[in-house]
């Protein structure tokens, strides 16, 4: 992405460069229920906001108390951000005297069984969804698993990719020409994932306690107080290797470069035995701990920056659904929550992140080695820990480059592609973005993870206090702000739906769980 696109400029002498207009935008945001004391939370998932296995939009990740809202996909970023903000206006009256944590990196958690295990009652689907995360318990450990993030779905506008392969004269079908495109905006990604990080990371910092069930990496780190450790350069400790992240992944060498090749490796993982994993068992005395002992248990287990997408019909498994219909949309897993808004995001990252990925689109994107792929991990790293570092130096390909050198090329490759998107804006909310990160580069004192330790310092706040004050003022803007009573009466009835769903499911016969399990597992990837 050093460059000015050539697929662009084909568009434009073309006059079709508003077909980069309009792809669908989809946000998933996990926020972690606490008291008002700061502890994580040991009540129930809220039985008001529906059934967390069959509801649409409010649902759980890991956790009980770990709450994931999830938007429906729109044209417009504005309409997402404001269907997410009409989720929490929806969720907050229900929490009682509960909070949801405004910060990626948990608080209030003093050892790993404080966090509980989410529940999805007792149908098989509900029993394979628990049972899935006490294997991740065994394999990691349940702290690990109540950090939250956002996840940024983005799809392509579809009248785009006829272009594109018209333009390219593929000889490919459209269906492949268009998996092999999301193919190569995911090889680029991973190539520049390290500048997400570096604009919008915002966990320099974590409570000590996070580390009470793995103290040997405490030593890592500086202390920022008696309570609180960091780095002082650090922009996301959340995409670190202390986060959802295993050695055993790190090998596992995930092919991206095609659509069969991302299938068949994960397939592989998914299929092959674990020796650490073995000893845990799997059916011990009755009780099932993890779903098998292979690498992956499923492919949800594995962590990555951003995964291609097709939505999965009823207990069809995600490589399946891949296979069988091709890529729908891209997932990016790469955001922390920003403490700063009320729901995590605002606009201005929304809007950066759709032209960031509209770039990575349009880029040539070679194919990916498994050197690269180390030398793309080795930068991620590297700039979680120590991004805003002066004169910190990444790997292109294969020279090193000041890390301002190249997020310098990025936004400049970017620039274009922010005026189409703004073509028909008289506020021009693409280049206002644009601009906004252009001066975070210039100056990391205005990043969120510079701004986030300079707040504590000011304040002389350890993270679990600043994280508290803030995710209070959050409760108190939602608990300001009601929703709709039009809103209202449409979430209410989402939630009586979701609930009949479930009672449903678990009414009807089923086959017993050994069964339906060995069915789920052995669905071929062929």
């Amino acid at each position: 992405m050093t460059s000015q696109s050539k697929a662009l400029a084909r568009l434009q002498e073309l006059d079709r460069q508003h077909l980069l207009c309009g792809g669908l935008k989809g946000i998933e945001k996990e926020s972690l229920r606490i008291t008002s004391a700061g502890l994580i939370a040991q009540t129930d998932h809220p039985c008001a906001l529906g059934s967390a296995l069959t509801h649409p939009y409010i649902t759980t990740d890991y956790s009980e108390a770990l709450i994931e809202l999830i938007t429906p996909p729109f044209a417009d970023v504005v309409d997402t951000l404001a269907y997410l903000r009409k989720l929490h206006q929806y969720v907050y009256p229900h929490l009682g005297d509960e909070l949801l944590l405004g910060t990626s990196m948990p608080c209030g958690i003093s050892r790993d069984e404080d966090v509980r295990i989410a529940e999805y009652g007792s149908s098989n689907v509900g029993r394979l969804k628990h049972i899935y995360r006490h294997g991740l318990w065994h394999r990691y450990g349940r702290t690990m698993q109540s950090i939250a993030g956002i996840h940024f779905n983005y799809s392509v506008p579809e009248g785009l990719w006829p272009m594109l392969h018209q333009q390219a004269r593929s000889p490919l079908s459209l269906e492949k020409f268009t998996a092999d495109g999301y193919f190569g905006l995911i090889r680029n990604f991973q190539r520049v994932s390290w500048l997400v990080l570096y604009l919008f990371g915002a966990s320099p910092a974590i409570c000590s306690s996070f580390f009470n069930s793995r103290p040997e990496l405490k030593a890592q780190f500086d202390a920022f107080d008696s309570h609180t450790l960091y780095h002082p350069y650090a922009t996301s400790l959340r995409m670190s290797d202390i986060g959802y992240k295993s050695q055993n992944q790190a090998r596992l060498n995930v092919d991206y470069n095609s659509l069969n090749g991302y299938v068949d490796s994960l397939c592989k993982a998914i299929n092959t035995p674990h020796p650490d994993y073995q000893k845990i068992g799997v059916l011990v005395d009755g009780q099932y701990r993890q779903l098998n002992s292979n690498i992956l248990q499923i492919e949800n287990e594995f962590y990555s920056t951003m995964r291609p997408k097709q939505i999965a019909r009823s207990c069809e498994k995600p490589t399946l659904a891949l296979k069988r219909r091709g890529v729908r949309y891209v997932e990016m897993r790469a955001l922390d929550l920003n403490l700063v808004h009320p729901i995590g995001i605002d606009r201005d990252c929304a809007c950066f992140i759709e032209a960031l990925l509209l770039s990575c689109l349009l880029a040539d994107s070679p194919i990916q080695s498994v050197a690269e792929q180390q030398i793309n991990n080795q930068n991620q790293l590297a700039v979680a820990h120590k991004g805003r570092k002066p004169g910190l130096l990444l790997t292109q390909f294969d020279q090193t480059i000041p890390l301002p050198e190249w997020a310098q090329q990025v936004l400049d490759f970017m620039r274009p592609i922010c005026a189409i998107l703004d073509e028909k804006n008289p506020d021009q909310p693409y280049q206002h973005s644009l601009d906004k990160q252009q001066a975070c580069l210039d100056n990391p004192d205005l990043t969120p993870s510079a701004r986030m330790l300079a707040h504590m310092s000011a304040s002389s706040k350890t993270f679990a206090a600043f994280a508290l004050e803030q995710s209070q003022s959050h409760a108190d803007y939602f608990r300001g702000h009601p929703l709709a009573a039009k809103d209202w009466a449409e979430f209410t009835r989402l939630a009586a739906i979701s609930h009949k769903k479930q009672y449903d499911l678990e009414q009807q016969e089923q086959p017993p769980f050994d069964e339906f399990l060995r069915g789920f597992l052995t669905q071929t990837c062929a």
